[in-house]
Parts: structure tokens; C-alpha cells; sequence
């Protein structure tokens, strides 16, 4: 692991979606240790963005994905948390929402657009005809809940490239069980890298079990995100943190929306296990407290 700030290139697509350079698994190893993720693509103006324009420009993104999965310790996905849709070149979308983006280590792409506007939605959830948007290389998947105050779809889009991109300088200071059981490591190192002025992060284990239906078992995840405020508590050596806001997905391989299937919020983590969540029902519009026991590996730089 590089202790500096380098952005490393780890895993490249081309067109296709065929890796060019790097590799699935380096890009795995790398968020296994907590790396930060963007992705960078290009698209052509005309294509993208406005298919009645005659301006062919090339344009590079370069997004941030702050909540990322590593699903059965192999498989990476990354998702855009804090994104408002923007209109290029010079606005916002139409309707103030979130564009929670979540891109695959195979270029399959999806978004959730819950809208903040509290315009009264249509019919129920529900699975939704695919749409017909003039892109040629835009490929729909599937829709879900077009009608309601939480759309979503599932889609490939043909980027002329992907470029996979971390920063691998995070440290693991500490691992433990559901149950505060510590694995390695120990709060008392946490405490003093907060005193020290790091950053935390914590990768967060089984965080989406309970979008899994009944009948069906659980996928094996770790959900990874950076934490704002931190408290330590220096007798009793207990570790707590408020996370940033984080996008919830029901886990499989490739991630995908599906109706019911993801939700956002907050965590408050303690290095005894316990997370307690306020998580926000893109359905109702209404926010909901609830607690769980998480193994979580905590990290600091």
C-alpha cells in the first residue's frame, strides 16, 4: 500500500467494456484496503448529452464515487453520494433529486433518482417499461418505479473508455466482530489517530442484509464509507463516528436498483459493534431510526 497521495490507475475499459489495461483484480485489492474511488469516462457531446446538436466535442468526466461495495470479497462497485443532475454546460437538471450513479467494475451502470421536491408521485412501485431515449449508445436494462418519487434503472452506457482510479493510503487500525470482539488492532490506536488529526473510514460488513427478501440469502458485502465527526471516549476506550450520507443497495453481482431494494442515509458506528442508522425512505419521504451489529474495520490516514 503507497503512503503517499498518488492517484493509481488500477483497472481500464475500452469501448466494449473489455479490459484494456490493470486488471478486476487489482481493483478489488486495492478497495479491500479502503481506497478512494473515481472513475473517469469520455463521451462525445452530441451523443451524451444533446443528440440534436451538431458539437461533437470529446468530454472527459471524472466522478467521485465516496460509498463503495466489495461483494464477495471479488467484485467492486462504486457510487456517486452527493451528485444533483446537472444539465451541460450550464445548469441543473429540471427537478432537484439526488443521481445516485453506481458504476460496476464492468462498465454495467445504474441510477436511483429520488426527487427532493415532494411533488405527489404517481402509481405504486413497481417494475416499468423501459424507456426509448434517443442514445444510441445508451442501452436500457430495466426500469423500476418510473411513476413514483424513487426512479430507477439499471443501463450500459458505450463510454468511448473507463479508467478506474484510486487512492490507496489508507491504514487499518482496527478490526472487530459484531460483538466488539476485537480482531486486530485496538481502539486505543484509533483514539490516537484521532487525536493525531487523521481522517477515519470504515468498511462495514452484512450493512444491507435486511434489503434482502425473506426468502432469498443474504450476499456476502462490505460497504465502505468516510466518517465526519469522530468521538472517543478515553476511559472506557470506546470509538464512535458519524459517517457520511451513504447510499444502501441490496447486494448481488453485478449491483443493481430493484423496487425496495436501496435506500440512503447516516450511520453512528461504535467500535463495539453497535451502528444505529437514520435511513431515509425514498418511497415516503420519511425518515427512520433503527439499530444493527456490524464486524467493521476501521481505517485512518
Amino acid at each position: 500500500m503507497t503512503s503517499d497521495h498518488r492517484v493509481e490507475l488500477v483497472l481500464a475499459l475500452d469501448s466494449d467494456r473489455q479490459v484494456s489495461a490493470g486488471s478486476p483484480d487489482a481493483l478489488a485489492a486495492a478497495i479491500r484496503c479502503g481506497a478512494d474511488l473515481h472513475i473517469s469516462t469520455e463521451f462525445r457531446h452530441n451523443e451524451h448529452v444533446d443528440t440534436s446538436s451538431d458539437n461533437s466535442e470529446l468530454v472527459r468526466e471524472l466522478a467521485e464515487f465516496p460509498a463503495t461495495y466489495l461483494v464477495e470479497d471479488r467484485w467492486v462497485a462504486g457510487i456517486m453520494t452527493l451528485r444533483q443532475p446537472v444539465g451541460l454546460p450550464d445548469g441543473f437538471g429540471p427537478r432537484p433529486s439526488m443521481s445516485f450513479f453506481m458504476y460496476n467494475q464492468n462498465g454495467c451502470q445504474a441510477i436511483a433518482r429520488p426527487y427532493l421536491d415532494r411533488v405527489p408521485s404517481g402509481r405504486g412501485p413497481g417494475p416499468s417499461p423501459p424507456g426509448t431515449p434517443d442514445m444510441p449508445k445508451l442501452h436500457e436494462l430495466e426500469q423500476w418505479d418510473a411513476e413514483t418519487n424513487a426512479p430507477s434503472n439499471n443501463f450500459i452506457y458505450d463510454f468511448e473508455r473507463y479508467d478506474f482510479l484510486v487512492r490507496n493510503n489508507w491504514t487499518e487500525v482496527l478490526a472487530h466482530s459484531p460483538e466488539g470482539d476485537v480482531i486486530s488492532g485496538s481502539a486505543l490506536d484509533l483514539g490516537e489517530a484521532l487525536a493525531a488529526g487523521n481522517t477515519v473510514k470504515v468498511g462495514v460488513r452484512g450493512l444491507c442484509d435486511d434489503l434482502v427478501a425473506p426468502e432469498n440469502p443474504a450476499v456476502e458485502h462490505e460497504t465502505f464509507v468516510q466518517v465526519g465527526s469522530s468521538y472517543y471516549y478515553t476511559e472506557q476506550e470506546l470509538f464512535i463516528a458519524g459517517s457520511h450520507p451513504l447510499v444502501r443497495v441490496r447486494a448481488s453481482i453485478p449491483m443493481q436498483y430493484t423496487n425496495r431494494g436501496w435506500d440512503f442515509g447516516w450511520l453512528l458506528l461504535r467500535s463495539d459493534g453497535q451502528v444505529v442508522r437514520r435511513l431515509y425512505n425514498p418511497y415516503t419521504l420519511e425518515f427512520c431510526d433503527s439499530n444493527s451489529r456490524h464486524a467493521i474495520r476501521w481505517f485512518t490516514r
